[in-house]
């Protein structure tokens, strides 16, 4: 399978060896109003975000308008509710598309969408949307994700509920229809998920079965699960993201506020620089306290010719005098010099017997 260590997105690398990109995800957030859109675009780019993402569908692309029990969610957040009800009403107005695209454009912020079904795909082309996102659900659609792949176009998959064969096909589905710059996310599909849930090692183990860019869906409650996964190699972290999570939209309470984002932004970009390299040198911020460390000094007078005694030595802060692993060829040796106590111990002042 090809290997892909980087994607590019509107001219912005995507990788291992760069910061992580961080997608803010509106999903049903807008909650009926597209000045709510807008205003989520506008804090997602004060936030420091790379990226916001939509969702493309409606109620008719993505289900069936039945009252079966087939169609009735079960537990959760939308226990009793239909799935057409749900998307009806979390589902982003397809005339907003434009606007909302021009504005994000506009404010220098990249904006892509999740499609849900072909006609989402050639609306998003001919808004020249610069990638797209495959929804964990969608994963096993793998006729969709071809169609989105022949786009040509940079693609992300989300691999909630999906097992590592069914990973691998979405992987090759992709690859089949023409994709080229290949990332997926790790993913728990739930909402809220729990952080233990996660087992983050496989992130790791992701990263080296499938040779893909790598990143974190993370649908829990704070920002601990996405930091983490930076160390364990995360290129890209979408998060859910509202005004208000007291909001009483469909996605709003398990999101994250404006001064949540802001603080993954910053947190993100401090782990991945905390990374750095393999480096057992002393660091700069380092060199002013290297005096602090333990030397071996003397604690008594002594004379010229003395033989130093044990107790005429101490490994002691600071870090003037020898290092406190040469005590043993200190002791008995003689003294050239009058020494006095509290001062460091130098090989000038010493016949060694070594």
């Amino acid at each position: 399978m090809k290997k892909t260590d980087s994607i590019t997105i509107s001219g912005r690398r995507i990788g291992r060896d760069v910061e992580p990109y961080i997608i803010a995800e509106i999903s049903a957030n807008h909650n009926g109003k597209i000045e709510t859109a807008i205003q989520l675009i506008n804090e997602a780019k004060t936030a420091g975000a790379d990226a916001v993402k939509i969702q493309t569908y409606t109620a008719d692309t993505i289900t069936l308008n039945s009252n079966t029990e087939d169609f009735r969610i079960k537990g959760g957040l939308w226990d009793g509710r239909t799935l057409y009800d749900l998307y009806q009403e979390a589902h982003l107005p397809w005339d907003w598309h434009k606007p909302l695209f021009e504005h994000a454009r506009k404010t220098g912020i990249t904006i892509f969408s999740s499609p849900f079904d072909n006609t989402a795909v050639d609306l998003l082309e001919d808004l020249n949307a610069p990638a797209y996102k495959i929804a964990s659900f969608e994963a096993v659609d793998l006729p969709l994700i071809k169609y989105a792949a022949s786009t040509g176009k940079p693609m992300i998959i989300s691999t909630g509920m999906a097992d590592d064969e069914e990973i691998s096909e979405a992987i090759q589905a992709a690859r089949d229809g023409g994709c080229n710059e290949l990332a997926i996310l790790h993913c728990v599909s739930g909402y809220p998920a729990p952080a233990e849930e996660y087992n983050l090692y496989t992130l790791a183990d992701m990263i080296e079965r499938f040779g893909v860019v790598t990143g974190l869906s993370d649908h829990t409650l704070d920002n601990t699960t996405a930091l983490a996964s930076v160390a364990l190699g995360a290129a890209l972290i979408e998060k859910h993201f509202t005004l208000d999570r007291s909001g009483g939209g469909p996605d709003d309470s398990f999101s994250l506020e404006p001064k949540d984002l802001a603080e993954l932004c910053r947190g993100a970009k401090t782990a991945w620089r905390a990374l750095g390299r393999v480096d057992y040198g002393k660091k700069s911020s380092e060199i002013g306290n290297a005096q602090f460390r333990r030397s071996l000094y003397f604690v008594k007078d002594l004379k010229a010719g003395d033989i130093v005694t044990e107790d005429a030595v101490r490994s002691v802060r600071p870090g003037y005098g020898l290092a406190p692993k040469q005590l043993s060829r200190i002791v008995g040796a003689r003294l050239r010099m009058d020494v006095q106590k509290n001062t460091p111990v130098r090989l000038c002042a010493l016949v060694l017997n070594d």
